[in-house]
């Protein structure tokens, strides 16, 4: 139990669900804030650090979307609301060239919320490269999960790619797969 307050998963709550509302108790259900996982991971970050002594490639996805440079906007757009994903890095012959997420998406005026119209959008399709970031933080399979929470949390970052030595991107850590390793 959570004192003085309680966090409720929503009566929709699905797998992916990053965050909860926080409320006083079932009762009373007084709205107090939300639960994220980055508040989770920091909390543990800063009391039981121990917990994420493992090296990365322990925790790590192994089988993660990515995309390519010359892909569609609207194309990945669409993907990823399929996929429920929410990053993807951007690779050039199996090494990471950068990173796409929802908001670099939706920042390009390329795609549009599911609740949009179609009205007005009679523009050329813009590709992948011209809204990716290149500046990426990425990390190596050996490192220790620790850094990575860290770098998660200060950072506000919800996944980080890990490549090998020759810059070849082998696995994808989220937000997710850290909190998997602390309730483990």
């Amino acid at each position: 139990m959570i004192s003085p307050y309680e966090f409720f998963p929503s009566q929709t709550s699905t797998e992916n669900e990053s965050y909860v509302p926080v409320v006083n108790s079932p009762e009373e259900k007084l709205y107090r804030g939300v639960l994220g996982l980055d508040n989770f991971i920091d909390v543990i970050v800063r009391t039981s650090p121990e917990k994420l002594a493992k090296p990365v490639e322990e925790v790590m996805s192994k089988n993660f979307a990515s995309c390519t440079c010359e892909e569609d906007v609207d194309n990945l757009w669409r993907r990823m609301q399929k996929e429920s994903i929410t990053g993807c890095p951007v690779v050039k012959k199996d090494k990471l060239v950068g990173i796409v997420t929802e908001k670099d998406l939706l920042d390009s005026g390329e795609t549009k919320p599911v609740f949009e119209s179609n009205k007005g959008r009679f523009r050329a399709h813009l590709n992948i490269s011209s809204v990716m970031e290149t500046q990426v933080i990425s990390v190596k399979p050996d490192i220790k999960v620790i850094r990575v929470a860290k770098i998660m949390t200060s950072k506000d970052v919800g996944r980080v790619p890990v490549i090998d030595d020759d810059g070849r991107l082998v696995g994808v850590v989220s937000r997710e797969d850290v909190a998997r390793l602390i309730v483990k």
